[in-house]
């Protein structure tokens, strides 16, 4: 008899946004306590990349794949005082808005056009979300476009996809259309400090032209 998958083992095995919605949906209550006991750090150390760019008082972040919103906390506790998110699972964003962090949150889905005008935030972060069966390298055109000339991008890519999904083709296309420049590209490093070994990713920082 098969043993049966653990909800992060059905995130990672989803096979379309149905499916992963229903994955998250189903975990959206344990999430926070699963994914901590596991030493799951990118949504906590990110802030540290934010605060090194982008100055207090730029302006909105976005925090894009926002989830249970456990990165705001932090970029509150830095200074942080307009941030904004966006997810596709509406009972992620349940949890997330509970928190009191979030100015704004929006039911959007990454890869498709984002509700938001050309050059509204200051810089947008997006941790753990550029992973297996998640958002593809196209998200970044509309990241880009929300993000104001002079802003940042703060963003996490788990290293098995980011040559097969084409991160880095996007990376230098993006920077060959004069959008972004690159800052940053930090060493790998593991995404569950305590669980999950095998999950390693780099953290990326552009300015946007």
């Amino acid at each position: 008899m098969s043993r049966e998958l653990t909800p992060l083992e059905k995130v990672y095995a989803a096979r379309n946004q149905g499916e992963l919605a229903d994955a998250y949906a189903s975990w959206s209550i344990d999430y926070d306590r699963e994914t901590v006991a596991l030493g799951y750090c990118l949504p906590f150390v990110i802030a540290g990349w934010v605060a090194r760019y982008v100055a207090k008082g730029a302006g909105p972040l976005l925090d894009a794949g926002c989830g249970t919103g456990l990165a705001a906390p932090g970029l509150r506790a830095l200074g942080y005082e307009q941030i904004e998110g966006l997810d596709f699972s509406g009972d992620m964003l349940a949890v997330a808005g509970e928190r009191g962090f979030y100015r704004k949150l929006e039911h959007a889905e990454l890869g498709l056009p984002l509700p938001w005008p050309d050059g509204h935030f200051a810089a947008f972060l997006s941790a753990g979300v550029f992973t297996e069966g998640h958002a593809p390298p196209s998200s970044l055109d509309e990241l880009a476009r929300v993000t104001q000339g002079g802003g940042h991008a703060v963003f996490t890519v788990r290293d098995s996809v980011l040559e097969r999904n084409g991160f880095r083709r996007t990376f230098r296309r993006l920077q060959e259309e004069g959008r972004w420049l690159p800052v940053e590209e930090s060493r790998p490093f593991r995404a569950f400090v305590l669980g999950e070994p095998e999950v390693t990713v780099r953290a990326f920082v552009f300015r946007m032209l």
